[in-house]
């Protein structure tokens, strides 16, 4: 059993998240912003904890993520305003990787997208573009440190129902079901192939388990 805290845990991915972990034994701290999401996490199995995580400091941080196993950043600004997605998706993801390395958690979890990367080629006059800059900066952030990270980039997401299989070899732009994002990201956290990697994907053929471990 693994202490897993789950940032952002209110997220459409998050929510098919932390009833899998949950469900295989995890201990799962839901880091909510909005105490009205509390009791619903709680139905889930989980422990809420209510911070937001834009206006806490790396020492705050470092607190709030001490005496866990691993941590999946799964929040996001939602897009709309340029300033908070910076707040969130680039500032507070940084200080939460580096809040782990300080409090000694080494497994990190970030959900991105598979368009995440430095040349994101999104024009500066799109609406995507902070957003688009943002994750980018958090990804390599996270890529420079000593932590046993994985970078996962889902094709554009759905609500479509959970298939269990993806594709990484060639995702393309593949679209792919929240729920399965969710098991994907459940199967990486136990998976020792996927540390250190950036992993794309989308709906596909292959099994997540047997995928996850495909270079």
């Amino acid at each position: 059993m693994s202490h897993v805290v789950v940032i952002g845990a209110h997220g459409k991915v998050a929510l098919h998240l932390v009833p899998l972990l949950v469900g295989r034994g995890d201990r799962v701290s839901a880091v909510i912003r909005n105490p009205d999401h509390a009791d619903e996490l709680r139905a889930l199995g989980a422990d809420p904890v209510v911070a937001d995580v834009e206006e806490l400091d790396t020492a705050a941080l470092t607190e709030l993520l001490g005496n866990h196993d691993a941590v999946v950043w799964s929040a996001g600004a939602g897009g709309g305003n340029p300033a908070r997605t910076r707040a969130v998706d680039r500032d507070a993801a940084i200080r939460s990787m580096d809040a782990a390395a300080a409090a000694g958690v080494k497994r990190y979890v970030m959900v991105s997208y598979i368009g995440s990367r430095t040349d994101h080629g999104v024009a500066e006059d799109d609406p995507f573009f902070a957003y688009a800059e943002a994750k980018a900066a958090a990804d390599e952030h996270l890529r420079s440190t000593d932590l046993d990270w994985t970078v996962l980039g889902p094709g554009p997401l759905t609500d479509d129902n959970p298939t269990g299989k993806v594709e990484v070899v060639d995702p393309g732009r593949g679209r792919v079901s929240r729920a399965d994002v969710a098991a994907v990201a459940a199967a990486a956290l136990v998976e020792p192939a996927t540390i250190g990697r950036t992993i794309a994907f989308g709906n596909g053929e292959v099994p997540i388990e047997t995928a996850l471990r495909q270079s």
